[in-house]
């Protein structure tokens, strides 16, 4: 069963968590929003930082929040954009809106109204040429394993993520003050 913005508020109510299935959709507008919702924390938190000198550790946490959500975002958009056959140039732009603050909103919006979110996950191959291609072979291969694939995933965010912190934030790390 999957929840929509058309069921009504009583139908979401008697509705149990493992019912609603990570389409592409949910999935999607789920880091879509969260996006959005971090790049407001960090906002804030430059703003509390400015107005009241909040303390670096402040943004050290809701920077490494934003950045979490900001790969799991990217990562999100570049499976369902290849589950969903976006093509590599707008796939690419719904990776790169993550940049902009609340970008990821109205791409979401727009990609929704096109039908660019609907369908399930492809486990299975088609009549569609495409899907003889081996990245559709290994890519279904995976969506038939979803704990491994989502291991696989969530390793590779930590790597990319542990390999940002190592390197450090924009602007350089702050320096000790004595």
């Amino acid at each position: 069963m999957c929840i929509g913005l058309e069921d009504p508020p009583e139908r979401f109510l008697m509705t149990s968590a493992r019912d609603i299935s990570f389409s592409p959709r949910h999935l999607f507008r789920f880091f879509a929003i969260s996006e959005a919702v971090t790049w407001t924390l960090l906002l804030g938190g430059l703003a509390v930082r400015a107005v009241f000198g909040a303390p670096p550790i402040l943004l050290t946490v809701v920077g490494g929040l934003h950045g979490a959500v900001f790969l799991g975002y990217g990562v999100v958009a570049a499976l369902v954009g290849v589950n969903n056959r976006w093509g590599i140039g707008r796939t690419v732009l719904g990776i790169a809106l993550a940049v902009v603050p609340y970008a990821t909103i109205p791409f979401e919006i727009r990609a929704e109204k096109a039908g660019r979110l609907a369908g399930a996950w492809r486990r299975t191959a088609t009549s569609d040429p495409r899907d003889a291609h081996w990245f559709d072979r290994l890519y279904r291969w995976f969506l038939s394993r979803p704990a491994l694939f989502a291991l696989v995933l969530l390793a590779a965010i930590v790597a990319i993520f542990a390999t940002l912190i190592s390197i450090g934030p924009p602007g350089g790390w702050p320096a000790d003050e004595v």
